[in-house]
């Protein structure tokens, strides 16, 4: 990711001339954070030390971004796999397939506890609702719903009691 922001920058790719004089200098090694654990990473530098990454900033040692493109893409269908690769492809980033498969297992564990959460014995209102999203499938584009249930609890809350689809997504 820190070499394409920098290629950004530079207004070219590695290995090839730069037409602003600013060019490639080597790397710095940073210790980084994630909710995940500490990593060690190389950060690219350039010669007029111009270069301010966004993803992992200058004097900061906190990153939890790559986390959120991980769950994203969890939560669109990818396998972990298939996300280890597109991070690779998009951000030129490594990303293990065990790393990626901590992160989703926190998050699929929060999703059964709440779906097995219990709900309340008596809601004063039930919404039911669904949306319609264009699908993709075998080459034709149909349409499949989502429907949602939100209950008004006694104490004047909304709670959204479930999601579901009849047919799965992807």
């Amino acid at each position: 990711m820190l070499e394409g922001e920098l290629d950004s920058h530079l207004d070219n790719v590695k290995n090839q001339k730069s037409s602003s004089g600013n060019t490639r200098n080597g790397y710095t090694s940073k210790k980084v954070r994630t909710s995940f654990g500490e990593s060690e990473i190389s950060t690219p530098r350039d010669r007029d030390s111009s270069f301010n990454p966004m993803i992992v900033t200058k004097r900061k040692n906190m990153v939890n971004g790559i986390e959120n493109v991980i769950i994203s893409l969890y939560a669109k269908g990818m396998s972990n796999s298939d996300i280890e690769q597109q991070i690779l492809e998009v951000y030129n980033f490594e990303v293990s397939t065990s790393t990626i498969s901590r992160i989703t297992d926190r998050i699929t564990n929060d999703i059964v506890s709440w779906q097995n959460r219990p709900l309340e014995p008596v809601y004063l209102i039930v919404w039911m609702d669904g949306i319609v999203f264009k699908v993709r499938e075998n080459s034709k584009v149909i349409n499949k719903t989502a429907y949602i249930a939100v209950g008004l609890g006694r104490d004047g809350k909304k709670e959204v009691l479930g999601l579901w689809s009849p047919q799965p997504f992807g």
